[in-house]
Order: C-alpha cells, then sequence, then structure tokens
C-alpha cells in the first residue's frame, strides 16, 4: 500500500486564510509522485478551494473539509454529517444564543461582524468576526498571544454550555470551532484508515485545545508539528525526499 500525507491548511499548507505559494505547490507535485495527498480543514470547500487553487486542489486524492463532515475522494462527494441534524432546532438556537452572548461579554479592541457561521458540520465562532481585514486579523493574533481570548472563551463555553454532548476547539487565528463530540479531525480516518499502510499528518494546533490535538496524537497517525508553511516544506525535503 501507499503512504499517504495528510495536511492541515491553515497555517500548514498556506497562510492563514491566504492563498498557497508556488514552492509549496512544487514540493507537493513531487510528493505525488510517490504517495498519496490530502487534506483536513475546518472551513468548506469554497474556503479550501479559494486558498489552494482550482489548478491544484486535484492534487489531493482525498478533500476533507469541515473535518471531513464534508468529504471528496478525487472528485466524488461522499455522505455528509449535519450538525442541525445533530442538535435540532432548539438546541441550535440555544447554543447560538449563548455563543452571541458571550460574544457580547468579550472585550477584543476591534469587532467587525460575521461572528457566527453555521457550516455542514460545525459552527464557527469568532470574537473579532469573520469580516475583519487581514490588518485587523493580525491585530487580533497579537492580541490573543497576549490575552488568550479564544483559550478564555472555550472555558466559558465549556463551563456555560448545558445540551447534547459537543466539543469546542480553537480553530484557526481568530475563531473557535464547535461540533459534537467525536467529529473532530479524526473523523476523516475512517475514509482511509485501512487504505494506506502509514498516514502522516503536519499541522499547526497539535496542541490541547487546538483543532490538530486529537488527529495528532491518534495511534493510526505518524505527526509533525509546524509553525508555518516554511516548516512543513523543510520536514518535507528532509524527511520523505
Amino acid at each position: 500500500m501507499r503512504d499517504l500525507l495528510l495536511f492541515d491548511v491553515d497555517g500548514t499548507l498556506t497562510p492563514s486564510r491566504q492563498k498557497i505559494n508556488e514552492s509549496m505547490v512544487e514540493i507537493l507535485k513531487k510528493m505525488s509522485k510517490t504517495m498519496d495527498l490530502a487534506f483536513v480543514g475546518g472551513s468548506n470547500y469554497e474556503k479550501q478551494l479559494e486558498q489552494l487553487g482550482d489548478d491544484n486542489i486535484n492534487l489531493f486524492i482525498w478533500k476533507f473539509t469541515e473535518n471531513g463532515l464534508v468529504s471528496y475522494h478525487n472528485d466524488i462527494i461522499l455522505p455528509k454529517s449535519s450538525m442541525l441534524d445533530f442538535l435540532g432546532n432548539e438546541n441550535m438556537n440555544n447554543l447560538i444564543n449563548l455563543c452571541l452572548q458571550i460574544i457580547s461579554e468579550t472585550n477584543v479592541p476591534k469587532k467587525r461582524g460575521n461572528f457566527i457561521e453555521l457550516r455542514t458540520g460545525m459552527l464557527n465562532i469568532s470574537p473579532i468576526g469573520r469580516n475583519c481585514s487581514l490588518e485587523e486579523r493580525n491585530e487580533f493574533v497579537l492580541f490573543n498571544q497576549k490575552n488568550k481570548i479564544l483559550e478564555q472563551m472555550v472555558e466559558q463555553l465549556k463551563k456555560r454550555y448545558n445540551g447534547p454532548n459537543l466539543a469546542f476547539s480553537i480553530g484557526g487565528q481568530i475563531s473557535i470551532d464547535i461540533f459534537p463530540l467525536g467529529w473532530d479531525k479524526t473523523f476523516c480516518l475512517k475514509y482511509i484508515d485501512n487504505l494506506y499502510d502509514k498516514i502522516y499528518f503536519f499541522g499547526d494546533k497539535t496542541f490541547i485545545g487546538g483543532n490538530d490535538y486529537e488527529i495528532f496524537h491518534h495511534p493510526r497517525v505518524i505527526g509533525f508539528t509546524v509553525s508555518n508553511p516554511a516548516e512543513t516544506i523543510k520536514i518535507l525535503e528532509t524527511e520523505f525526499l
């Protein structure tokens, strides 16, 4: 069996919410000659396509969006799992009300709108809002590093949420992912577990509370922690070429 290289997207293949660079594309093309490629991210397919590009996305045999709740094998979409179906409308309303309350109580320098995004397999919330500019995003990243805003919001959600079992994790530079227990990135492994001899995973948020933590520590996976795409390239060059 071939081996699989499985990548997180933001902070691993691309800078957060930005486009992939040519250096990464070139090494992925080299790797695809001897290994299968896959990505798993929290965003939806449209956002992943925007970052990876029409010409590059098909380098990946498997495309796991929304933690694998919406997945593609080559161009074939696999059965979806819906968080709204899991929770039901009343529980979803209660959860969104709680998120709005916590966001309103969270003091950050700027708030820019689109604070809550309901995706197929998860709810994504951001205290600054996904409408922020790149400059505002970078300002928030520095503010969060000093003040641990996202960590505090995760703790508030865990403490105050009362409903069907959910997990709360830091999903990116500015946001938190909320999803049913077990619907983290390990969800995607059910599609590939028996197809590969070795599965190598690259991610930047492998710490406790990060959305790469569970899959990084899964016994079926050999994990690499990176801090940026340049480090991903360096590891690929030194370990696999």
